[in-house]
């Protein structure tokens, strides 16, 4: 039986992604059983998750020896493997994919983030992504660099869907909005069929806050202490509003009448990172119709635990929200400083775990040699 409040999230439009994959999860039947008892319909996946995930040598063993006796080197064993688990959960997510009309049973997969400035470069990699993978719910992520932007239109338009990856501004959010809507109509024009381009923007949430809450702690303000914790919902809160606004313009109405699907915004980065905010902040204050929260597994089961899903907590927010993004503009910190650094420091991020992931390939071929 699923659990009552993920159940209770579900419910109110709210698409429970969880954010982690290995192939131990597909084999032992973890997944199955989140998707069975905790609302589960999508998978994301990041370099860092399959950094963690192919540190456990054992498990690809096999197909590591495989390509270790083709000669392969180490960034064609991991697109083969980290497409293969791929694979395997398009196929475990595909009875809800069918359910859905394709809206959930989705599993991203991200092109390289040593790509994030090449436009061109990412263009490639995604198209090969998804022939690799070979899954109509593969979602291919893209993070929404400037270089990125254009490599959004590019593969929308060639009918594939895109999930955004690591927005963190409201300014950058609407030119990700803006390249989706310019892809479907290149798609329109090239004579695709709309209704089956799906789209999801990535927001992040608490890292906002891990950077602005530093910088409140730093602060003389009096005010500061009570801003602490808040500024990332709040984000993501006029985030979805850009989303309301976007997707109630004539251009994109236009888009809809023909078959276009929606670019459902996407609450990532949700774990807490400060042990002294609720657990399930990221997923109970965020509660909106059309949107999805992709957890890991921790924050999954925070939720299930203790979770109190009260309804739609977004609507009506957005006076407060504004109110509260200025108060911390007031004591000095700058929320476009803040916004440009956490773009520059998710790319970096994502780069480490990369090599990370190159080095233990590196070292599990040479084994295998």
């Amino acid at each position: 039986m699923s659990n009552q409040n993920t159940e209770a999230l579900s419910k109110q439009g709210v698409s429970i992604w969880l954010d982690d994959l290995s192939r131990e999860r597909l084999e032992s039947g973890s997944l199955a059983e989140l998707v069975a008892e905790r609302n589960v319909v999508g998978v994301t996946t990041n370099p860092s998750i399959f950094a963690a995930a192919l540190k456990n040598g054992e498990i690809y063993a096999e197909q590591v020896g495989e390509l270790a006796a083709a000669g392969a080197d180490v960034d064609t064993a991991i697109f083969e493997i980290t497409t293969e688990d791929v694979r395997r959960a398009c196929d475990a997510m595909r009875p809800i994919y069918d359910a859905t009309n394709g809206v959930d049973g989705r599993v991203s997969i991200e092109v390289s983030p040593l790509l994030a400035d090449d436009t061109d470069g990412t263009i490639a990699e995604a198209l090969a992504l998804y022939e690799k993978v070979d899954r109509e719910n593969v979602m291919i992520k893209i993070p929404a660099t400037r270089a990125g932007l254009p490599a959004i239109t590019a593969v929308t338009a060639a009918g594939i869907s895109v999930n955004v990856t690591l927005i963190f501004s409201l300014s950058r959010y609407r030119e990700v909005i803006n390249a989706y809507l310019t892809g479907l109509e290149q798609a329109r024009d090239a004579g695709r069929d709309l209704s089956r381009i799906h789209s999801v923007a990535s927001f992040f949430v608490s890292r906002a806050d891990v950077e602005i809450d530093r910088r409140l702690d730093e602060s003389d303000a009096p005010e500061a202490a009570e801003l602490r914790g808040r500024a990332g919902v709040a984000n993501a809160q006029l985030a979805y509003q850009v989303f309301e606004q976007s997707f109630d313009s004539e251009r994109a109405r236009v888009l809809l009448d023909e078959g276009a699907r929606l670019q459902r915004p996407l609450w990532a980065s949700t774990g807490v990172k400060d042990p002294t905010l609720p657990d399930t902040l990221y997923v109970v204050e965020l509660v909106a119709p059309n949107t999805v929260n992709t957890m890991p597994e921790k924050t999954l089961e925070a939720l299930a635990d203790h979770g109190e899903v009260r309804g739609n907590t977004v609507a009506e927010t957005y006076h407060d929200a504004n109110k509260l993004l200025d108060a911390v503009d007031s004591v000095g910190i700058s929320y476009n400083e803040v916004v440009d650094l956490l773009e520059r420091e998710g790319v970096d991020k994502f780069n480490v775990a990369w090599k990370e992931l190159q080095q233990t390939v590196a070292d599990q071929l040479d084994a295998a040699k």
